[in-house]
């Protein structure tokens, strides 16, 4: 009686064992889909938000982006989480904003990368548009190059909205009265409204 005892608690043990094995490699998974996510984003984001795309609760993705804080920290990683209420936004440290600087000082020195005349073109021909749909288009992550667009004052952020659209200066800068002057405008423009529906 007494081996059959300890065999079922070795067996429950091991069970446990296996459960918490299972929980940590799921957590690891969790973490790993919630950086690809707010990396992708590059907005802050709503926890809930991050719940929902997951299929998890709260409560588990609020554990995974504890544990993704705590790896973050390492101080050979160029990346810390920043929470404002039930938001987060996956940002760069402080520490290394002067590589940072120093590197978008050199972008401006230069004439736009064609990656970002490329994102200029879909935000003039399609805009607005959110960063979503241009990283859609692109096939990868815009969000250096629409904040250099921004700051060298190429386009700008629809008021109340997560959309981007050219700025005036540019459409002066082309020596247009508006930026339907483009050449084959319509015809493209055409194009993001039927892929919009």
């Amino acid at each position: 009686m007494e081996f059959i005892c300890n065999l079922e608690f070795g067996i429950w043990k091991f069970l446990n064992f296996c459960m918490n094995e299972i929980k940590n490699a799921n957590i690891q998974n969790i973490v790993g889909a919630i950086e690809a996510i707010l990396f992708s984003y590059g907005e802050p984001m709503d926890i809930k938000k991050i719940a929902k795309m997951l299929d998890k609760k709260e409560e588990e993705i609020k554990s995974a982006l504890n544990e993704f804080e705590e790896k973050l920290k390492d101080e050979n990683r160029g990346l810390k989480l920043v929470f404002n209420g039930e938001q987060v936004q996956l940002v760069t440290k402080p520490e290394f904003s002067e590589f940072l600087e120093e590197f978008i000082k050199e972008e401006f020195k230069e004439n736009l990368t064609p990656a970002a005349l490329e994102t200029l073109s879909l935000i003039a021909y399609l805009g607005p548009i959110t960063r979503v749909k241009i990283d859609y288009f692109r096939g990868v992550n815009s969000s250096f190059i629409i904040r250099n667009l921004m700051m060298r004052g190429l386009i700008e952020r629809v008021e109340g909205s997560y959309q981007y659209r050219t700025s005036f200066d540019l459409i002066k800068h082309l020596g247009f009265s508006k930026i339907e002057e483009l050449p084959e405008y319509e015809k493209f423009n055409k194009m993001n409204i039927v892929s919009s529906n």
